[in-house]
């Protein structure tokens, strides 16, 4: 179970913080992220994080999200700046765990949070 929060309305240009927080120690995945879904389209990765430190993010990012994780807190948070109306989405975090000598993959999904960035 992944818990979510941090979503909200904002105008062109403002800043939000998502927060995830799993039920299990963070480091029982092989590494963590956050995807989005706006209407119409398909889920996609916005960044992620492996359980070594090694960071992705999607191209459309160009610098403005930084993906980070709180040890202690037991948190990964997805800093979002300079936000577009192309950014409003379904928010979801993901944590997921490789097996099969690394073909297979099990996802797990929070509940999604609702961003919305203003014209």
């Amino acid at each position: 179970q992944l818990m979510e929060s941090g979503g909200g309305l904002v105008q062109s240009g403002g800043s939000l913080r998502l927060s995830c927080v799993p039920n299990e120690n963070i480091f029982s995945f092989d590494g963590m992220g956050w995807y989005r879904q706006a209407p119409g389209n398909e889920r996609e990765l916005v960044a992620e994080i492996t359980s070594g430190g090694r960071i992705k993010y999607a191209d459309f990012v160009e610098g403005r999200f930084t993906i980070s994780r709180d040890n202690a807190k037991n948190t990964v948070y997805l800093q979002m700046n300079s936000l577009k109306p192309d950014d409003t989405a379904v928010y979801y975090c993901n944590a997921y765990q490789i097996w099969g000598w690394g073909n297979s993959r099990d996802n797990f999904w929070g509940q999604g949070t609702q961003v919305t960035a203003s014209s």
